[in-house]
């Protein structure tokens, strides 16, 4: 970037979870209908799901992550990331790397030690942006379809 761009973060809340629908079926093009979106996210608080956008300079979204505040006998108390995704017309300006420096602090303020993600394999762009941010590999995922 040859200018600095102000990048507004802010938590979605209520109707406002609308406002991701585009950003987010990006990285799940399942998803159909910014119906089906909102209510699957309203579910998904139940169990402590979050959801940040990064807004460009327009007010428009530009980026999203959805999160929760898990705790496990591995990690202890941590943030996951669950989704983490950028409108192509948006990329590398710096709007997925200020949505992971708003989880960290939030982590942080929660009294959080860490941070975590999984991310699928073909994504090359943002494993960059990840090892860029301080994140490692500890482990690989596994999953199995039933």
């Amino acid at each position: 970037m040859t200018t600095q761009n102000v990048i507004n973060v802010a938590e979605l809340h209520g109707e406002d979870t609308a406002l991701a629908y585009d950003a987010l079926r990006e990285l799940r093009p399942h998803l159909t209908s910014v119906e089906e979106f909102v209510e699957l996210v309203r579910t998904q608080r139940r169990e402590g799901y979050r959801l940040v956008a990064s807004f460009d300079a327009s007010g428009q979204v530009a980026a999203v992550a959805g999160f929760r505040h898990m705790t496990n006998l591995y990690a202890g108390p941590h943030l996951y990331i669950d989704d983490l995704s950028t409108l192509p017309s948006a990329r590398k300006q710096g709007h997925a790397g200020a949505l992971l420096r708003w989880v960290d602090e939030e982590a942080r303020r929660l009294g959080c030690a860490s941070v975590h993600l999984d991310s699928g394999t073909q994504r090359h762009d943002a494993h960059r942006l990840y090892m860029t941010s301080g994140y490692v590999i500890p482990a690989h995922h596994f999953a199995k379809s039933l």
